[in-house]
């Protein structure tokens, strides 16, 4: 126990994440200290090909083994230690609801806050602890006082959600939405920051981002952009459903004004669980989605008056958090854009078969799409379920037509190994006609 406590203080990531009071701890951590002694002081890129290492990660994992789920990109699994803490908080809630809830489980959402804030790198006082991007995003959407004839710019690429949430505001109050387009992969930020510099007016007010493509998984130089606006005088909102939990960044680094993110997908929370984060200094203007009694509060916890939710899932979230912490962002990255690229770096040279997205590490990550030729999305996606039991998910959106798809850090190596040889033949009887 000695050796066992002085291992844990050395590994000061894993610390946090295996207290003596979490699932963590009861449930992974000798496994995962011999896993962490085995690889000592590697470069998270080094880490990132290492097989065994990532065999105990993949054991935490409850996929179902006759299903190759590559859709990662839409929700993530839980580990089965987020699950078991949903189960239990639930069993809890259930024993005596308004009293379990309200009065022991409500109190954890400040503990729970500094987690989150601590991943995030930035204050507690400026994380609310929501049910997923759309709510997030949607909140400084309608929250911002903006009037008839102010200009929002976003791009016909992002979230469908989003561009909805933004017609709907040009429809109500009068604001101009306008969208520019992007051929993607793009591999140079100064095409893309220039993208949106050169649709500003006078009038524009907002940029909405998308920090990872979902169609495609181009990755836009957020930072880049966001120091351009404020330039101009313009504030940002970042969509970071696909980035928080997958990419090694703070959010302060990306100099954005609001950011909005889903949980439930690459940092594996419980499905239902997102964040909002919004700047200090401007939370006291954002008018809260859902009714609150002082609105122009500058506390963040305004935008979290929702009255009963699902207190088991949001104290999930936790766990799903110190999952992170003890794998470690940047190896988390490196490991599922080594994985990425292990399959579509072999599929790119098949022919018939076309990638639509960067292999470069600036520019991607998880997601990638592919295409064979003569097939359209919904075609090679049936055949890759139907032959092979690869459930990957087809987009046809506006210039972007190819099958998604995600593996995350529980994806086998053998299973992207499916994936290739079903891209092999389904691409070769197509060309045999």
């Amino acid at each position: 126990m000695t050796k066992r406590r002085t291992f844990l203080q050395q590994v000061g990531l894993m610390a946090g994440a295996f207290s003596a009071n979490s699932l963590m701890n009861q449930l992974h951590a000798a496994e995962w200290e011999a896993a962490e002694r085995r690889i000592g002081n590697q470069l998270p890129e080094a880490v990132a090909a290492d097989e065994d290492y990532w065999s105990v990660i993949q054991q935490a994992y409850t996929v179902n083994p006759n299903l190759v789920n590559l859709n990662n990109g839409g929700v993530s699994p839980s580990p089965r230690v987020v699950q078991e803490a949903v189960s239990r908080f639930n069993q809890l809630s259930n024993e005596a609801p308004s009293y379990y809830m309200w009065r022991i489980l409500d109190q954890g959402r400040e503990p729970l806050r500094y987690k989150l804030a601590s991943l995030a790198g930035c204050s507690t006082e400026e994380i609310a602890i929501n049910r997923n991007a759309t709510e997030a995003l949607n909140t400084v959407i309608y929250g911002l006082d903006l009037k008839a004839g102010d200009e929002v710019i976003g791009t016909k690429q992002d979230y469908p959600n989003m561009i909805q949430a933004w017609r709907q505001r040009a429809m109500r109050d009068g604001i101009v939405y306008k969208q520019i387009s992007f051929d993607f992969p793009i591999e140079n930020d100064a095409e893309i920051v220039k993208g949106f510099e050169a649709a500003i007016s006078p009038k524009t007010k907002i940029l909405h981002i998308t920090h990872i493509i979902n169609w495609v998984g181009q990755i836009l130089p957020v930072k880049k952009i966001c120091q351009m606006a404020h330039r101009h005088g313009i504030e940002v909102i970042v969509d970071g459903a696909h980035s928080f939990g997958l990419l090694d960044f703070t959010i302060p680094d990306l100099e954005c004004d609001y950011f909005g993110t889903s949980l439930h997908k690459f940092l594996s929370a419980p499905i239902g669980s997102g964040m909002l984060w919004i700047k200090r200094d401007k939370i006291e203007k954002i008018w809260p989605l859902v009714c609150n009694d002082k609105p122009h509060s500058p506390d963040i916890r305004k935008f979290e008056t929702l009255g009963t939710r699902s207190f088991p899932i949001e104290q999930g979230i936790g766990e799903a958090v110190n999952f992170q912490m003890a794998i470690g962002s940047k190896r988390k990255q490196e490991r599922i854009h080594y994985l990425k690229n292990y399959w579509a770096s072999r599929a790119r040279e098949i022919p018939g078969v076309r990638i639509h997205t960067s292999l470069l590490p600036a520019y991607s990550c998880a997601i990638c799409g592919v295409s064979v030729d003569g097939m359209t999305p919904g075609e090679l996606d049936s055949a890759l379920f139907g032959q092979y039991k690869i459930h990957a998910v087809g987009i046809v959106w506006e210039n972007i037509s190819c099958v998604r798809v995600t593996p995350h850090v529980y994806t086998r190596l053998a299973d992207l190994d499916k994936l290739v040889l079903a891209l092999e033949e389904i691409a070769a009887k197509k060309r045999k006609g």
